[in-house]
């Protein structure tokens, strides 16, 4: 079953059980501090699993583009992968766990939908815990569905429980397909164990999993129940496809597999053997960073945030390229080949393919120049060793943190020349690194996904005031190009060339007399061609629905609109609960984009 097919019988399957279609939003979360990318369809609508009214209604789903790098060090077995699709489908306060877990059942197995053999499928459930108990109710619909209490398994919280710090939480159960392949052995002995879901080996390999929101922990710690319970599914489109396909794995799909063979005609014949793994990360890397760049926002490679994967990306890709002897620029002809297999699902890769393929370009010759760079110094160091046959854990260090270098490059280099390196103490330097960076990423992104709380809601409502006024004073064509929103601050890309400080001031003036006249904020639901007729703001067109929720600022006494745009919410009922709006910081975060940084300070 080709992957088109899967995408447009899923979507017929939710429609047919009531779900309206929405669309798939950008690769880039709009307002979530929490993370850089979107890796779930359930990101777009964190508004509405909190409590808002969505103008499609309560039964939703859709096919969502998303960026997972959590695992990028996976990269390159049979199925992890930086990009996916997501097919998802979602409950707002409607049906829960028996209903949704039918509904996967039956379209995972009914030969009108995949078809799948129900001896194939093993399910998990959550096993209980102090904060809750076992997922009773997941185990008895799965096994009235028929599946043998066998093929059910109880797992704790790391592996069966969704949710972050604080918030929407609760338990979930996952589908998995068991492959026809040998059982996975303990090391040393010959006798086979009972492998199962939870196990690493590939036998078992997750497609599905179905998210049941019932809880919200407190700051205290406390899981209580919530008023609107919701269900969060997602199905990973590249793994269907593959199993359907009978594949041995997700690059040999009809998804990845003409991106496959362009890495592959590139490569050294002699080397394409002992290298898969190299040859599956370029496909994997090239085609999320084709992904990244060809969204509407504007991501370019960079030092920081999203712009910091892409080239991470884009440079494992070189060192991998190396490895299977690609000596000549590569990355333009593979993403090529990644925006033909894909302009027709997202056409916006076709609409960016200029920027695209010379943002990539680019960094490929800026790399290649470090790489010089870095092997000079290698090799100076190699010099000064004077027989001693180890090398400095902290050049090498050095290197990965100063030139990009790859540990891995490195490693190879001081094999050849009969040297060695202590690579444990490596990793603890970089697992050092990585805890600092990661509880500095925890302190600038305080609030995260489940902050909704009053005072992001008021720097929602301050951010449309601010793109607004920069139309209306710098230039009407300024559109959004990003926005992350945390309790403390807002931050708005846009494009845009410098501002000088007169207008920045002129801007703010603008901003706070709105709020001095405690303007009104009214919100009504439209289809998109009524909000554009009526000049609502929207940059993001492929997000929404046949339905939007307008939010418009007005004066009251003379009926003057002062922003009108299309937004999921929550915005607050007058701009007087604001206080006093001050920008901080306007700096530029890449080639015609711009990025303010602004506060509310109590007045």
């Amino acid at each position: 079953m080709h992957s088109d097919e899967i995408r447009k019988k899923y979507l017929k399957f939710f429609k047919e059980n009531g779900h309206e279609i929405i669309q798939s939003a950008s690769i880039i979360p709009e307002n979530d501090p929490s993370v850089l990318f979107t890796t779930a369809g359930m990101h777009p609508l964190v508004p509405y699993l909190m409590g808002e009214n969505h103008p499609q209604g309560k039964r939703l789903a859709n096919y969502q583009k998303c960026i997972r790098t959590g695992d990028i060090e996976s990269v390159g077995d049979q199925w992890h992968l930086t990009f996916f699709e997501m097919l998802g489908n979602w409950s707002l306060g409607d049906y829960f766990k028996k209903e949704a877990i039918e509904m996967s059942y039956d379209f995972l197995t009914n030969k009108k939908w995949l078809g799948i053999d129900k001896n194939k499928i093993s399910v998990s459930v959550f096993a209980g815990d102090k904060d809750a108990p076992r997922d009773n109710e997941s185990y008895e619909t799965w096994k009235g569905l028929g599946v043998s209490e066998e093929k059910i398994y109880f797992f704790p919280k790391k592996c069966n429980w969704w949710g972050l710090n604080n918030g929407p939480c609760g338990p979930d159960s996952e589908m998995f397909i068991e492959l026809e392949q040998k059982e996975c052995l303990p090391l040393g002995k010959e006798l086979e164990i009972n492998c199962n879901p939870g196990c690493s080996c590939g036998k078992f390999v997750e497609i599905w999993n179905n998210v049941f929101m019932q809880y919200n922990k407190t700051e205290q710690g406390l899981y209580l129940p919530l008023t609107q319970k919701n269900v969060d599914t997602g199905m990973g489109l590249d793994r269907v496809a593959a199993i359907l396909q009978g594949k041995k794995s997700a690059f040999e799909s009809d998804l990845l597999k003409p991106i496959y063979d362009k890495v592959i005609e590139l490569s050294n014949e002699d080397l394409i053997e002992k290298n898969t793994r190299s040859a599956r990360i370029i496909t994997d890397h090239i085609r999320a960073a084709t992904m990244i760049l060809g969204d509407k926002k504007g991501i370019s490679p960079s030092n920081v945030d999203q712009g910091y994967v892409l080239r991470r990306l884009i440079r494992r890709s070189i060192r991998h390229a190396r490895l299977l002897g690609i000596d000549e620029s590569f990355c333009v002809q593979v993403s090529e080949s990644v925006i033909k297999r894909f302009e027709k699902i997202y056409p916006e890769l076709k609409e960016n393919s200029t920027r695209i393929l010379n943002e990539l370009d680019e960094e490929e010759k800026k790399f290649k120049e470090v790489l010089g760079k870095g092997m000079n110094l290698l090799q100076k160091e190699v010099c000064m060793l004077k027989g001693d046959k180890t090398f400095p854990v902290q050049t090498a260090f050095d290197l990965y943190q100063s030139y990009g270098f790859p540990i891995e490059m490195t490693e190879e280099i001081l094999v050849e020349k009969g040297l060695q390196i202590d690579l444990k103490e490596f990793q603890k330097r970089i697992f050092d690194h990585q805890e600092l960076s990661r509880k500095g990423a925890e302190q600038k992104f305080k609030g995260g996904l489940a902050d909704s709380g009053l005072e992001t809601t008021k720097l929602h409502t301050a951010t449309h005031l601010l793109a607004q006024a920069l139309r209306e004073i710098v230039n009407k064509e300024i559109q959004q190009k990003g926005s992350n929103i945390t309790s403390e601050r807002l931050r708005f890309d846009f494009n845009s060339e410098k501002i000088d400080a007169e207008k920045l001031k002129q801007v703010e003036d603008w901003v706070n007399t709105a709020i001095q006249k405690k303007l009104k904020v009214k919100m009504e639901i439209m289809s998109v061609d009524e909000a554009k007729n009526q000049g609502a703001q929207g940059v993001f067109d492929a997000k929404y629905g046949e339905k939007v929720k307008v939010y418009t600022v007005f004066d009251e006494a003379t009926n003057k609109i002062y922003s009108k745009e299309i937004c999921g919410g929550p915005h607050v009922e007058n701009l007087s609960e604001l206080g006093k709006f001050k920008i901080l910081k306007e700096e530029s975060v890449a080639a015609g984009i711009r990025r303010i940084k602004a506060v509310l300070e109590q007045q």
